[in-house]
């Protein structure tokens, strides 16, 4: 039989972050959640239009499935469950983001940012893009931290020894 921690599932749930990586959490999140409701509340300037005008093929399908993934690995990231899982998805759509609507910027060819080029304006249109893909990469190397279903879950299969969390973090 196999040591608590030792199962693929334990090691992807495990984690010993301090307790304030629930900001990161937090931050990183809800800002997936908020943007992932915008594609379906607002589909022409932040959904299929956004996707259409940016020259991603097929925007209709794109699109909303972009936001689906967006809300649903934004909650699971705020719940701080399968937190590694939820990170990788949304590391791909940031390095999307980054590719595909605001590299571009830097050569003046960027069909979302009329008259905007160079490095000034590539940093400040994109500086919400990275802020998400660092913290996506921070949760994906450090887990959700202490306060999150994932620490609850690690501790519960560790047994009583390991069932109140790190106060001292």
């Amino acid at each position: 039989m196999s040591q608590p921690g030792s199962t693929w599932q334990a090691k992807l749930t495990a984690t010993d972050a301090p307790t304030a990586t629930v900001l990161i959490r937090l931050y990183v999140g809800a800002v997936f959640v908020s943007e992932g409701m915008l594609k379906f509340l607002r589909p022409d300037a932040q959904g299929t239009g956004r996707f259409d005008k940016a020259g991603i093929p097929a925007p209709g399908f794109f699109a909303p499935v972009d936001g689906a993934f967006e809300i649903a690995c934004g909650l699971l990231i705020l719940a701080g469950l399968a937190i590694r899982l939820a990170a990788i998805p949304m590391i791909v759509n940031m390095l999307g983001a980054l590719l595909i609507t605001k590299l571009p910027i830097l050569w003046g060819n960027a069909p979302l940012f009329a008259g905007k080029s160079g490095w000034w304006d590539f940093a400040h249109e994109s500086r919400t893009d990275l802020a998400q893909l660092c913290g996506s990469l921070f949760l994906l190397l450090v887990g959700a931290g202490a306060l999150s279903l994932d620490a609850r879950l690690t501790r519960r299969a560790a047994g009583p020894a390991a069932a109140a969390p790190a106060a001292s973090r």
